[in-house]
């Protein structure tokens, strides 16, 4: 019996468990058995030691050579680090507490949370030659303590969309502007309140995906100055386990795959887009660089990027990398998909 066999079927027990009930005795399912995979690197890491302090990591592509990446990610107590795909750091940049982090072209975005009452987004360039991250400046996007961010992927020649999440749950949509000579601006779009506190997001097209911590993933559609907006896999300790974190997006085989961090029990969830159809779970185990655990920021990218990651990277911050401080793993993108029989 093949290990992805022995999983399903893992699984499907696991499953049916859930939905027939035990006995007053029986011990209390929490949730599916994710497929076991192992890390292939980690950076090193952040430079703020024994605190909650490695968040959210991005990936940039060299648009002139698709097998050439770096990671961006933030020490949320300090700044931006810059990592090569053996996990060394080869940039930093202080700009205090920036959270989550997002990259397009050459241009890295942070929420900045320097503020508490007002909400910014820090805005850098990438020189990846150097390699160097350059200040450009901050833009104010309203009220409320910046948290989530992701940006939307599209043409370099078409306008910067950004969405931030406000820690209390509303989540601004709008257009990142960089004059020469003149500090970023934010446009807001539209705007839509999530019940309660929520980060992750990721967009995939024109519908914006957000992870509500206790709730589950929303997915939202602009109507107007709003948004349609729906819970399309909830908090439900089978396939998602409060807090739900980081979200992600892959294409494989033709097919584009939403993940999402479910840091209740140290594990991540796919979902096949645009239905959101449920694929299964997956979590880096122990090996020769360590399990994670506590995830919070997720990233994924599809491509060749040489011999040890020839099919796509997954990142994943690790909240316990004891005794040193929080970092990043990196883990094959085929294993992954291996493992799940995708």
């Amino acid at each position: 019996m093949t290990a992805i066999v022995q999983w399903k079927l893992l699984t499907s027990l696991a499953f049916a468990t859930a939905l027939t009930g035990c006995a007053a005795s029986d011990p209390v399912f929490t949730g599916l058995p994710p497929a076991p995979v192992t890390a292939s690197g980690e950076t090193a890491p952040v430079g703020t030691g024994k605190a909650d302090a490695a968040d959210d990591p991005a990936i940039w592509v060299d648009p002139a050579n698709p097998n050439r990446a770096l990671i961006v990610a933030t020490d949320k107590k300090a700044g931006l680090h810059i990592y090569d795909l053996t996990g060394k750091d080869i940039a930093f940049a202080q700009a205090g507490l920036v959270n989550n982090v997002d990259v397009a072209g050459n241009i890295i975005v942070a929420s900045d949370r320097n503020d508490g009452v007002n909400a910014h987004l820090a805005v850098f360039r990438l020189d990846a030659d150097k390699p160097a991250i350059v200040a450009l400046g901050r833009a104010a996007a309203g009220t409320g303590e910046a948290y989530g961010l992701c940006l939307k992927k599209t043409a370099p020649s078409a306008p910067l969309t950004a969405a931030l999440i406000v820690k209390d749950g509303t989540v601004r949509v709008g257009t990142l502007t960089m004059a020469d000579g003149a500090a970023p601006s934010f446009a807001m779009e539209w705007e839509y309140k999530i019940p309660t506190q929520s980060e992750g997001c990721v967009f995939d097209g024109d519908t914006l995906y957000v992870g509500e911590e206790d709730a589950g993933v929303w997915e939202l559609k602009q109507d107007g100055k709003g948004a349609t907006a729906r819970i399309v896999a909830p908090v439900d300790n089978q396939r998602l386990v409060a807090d739900v974190e980081g979200l992600a997006t892959i294409d494989h085989k033709g097919q584009r795959y939403l993940l999402v961090s479910s840091q209740g029990d140290n594990a991540y969830a796919v979902f096949r887009l645009p239905g959101v159809d449920y694929v299964g779970r997956f979590a880096v185990t122990a090996g020769a660089f360590g399990a994670t655990s506590e995830t919070d920021g997720i990233e994924a990218a599809a491509g060749n990027f040489g011999t040890a990651y020839p099919d796509g990277l997954f990142l994943a911050q690790d909240g316990d990398n004891a005794p040193k401080a929080q970092n990043f793993k990196l883990v094959r993108w085929d294993q992954i998909a291996a493992a799940l029989g995708l």
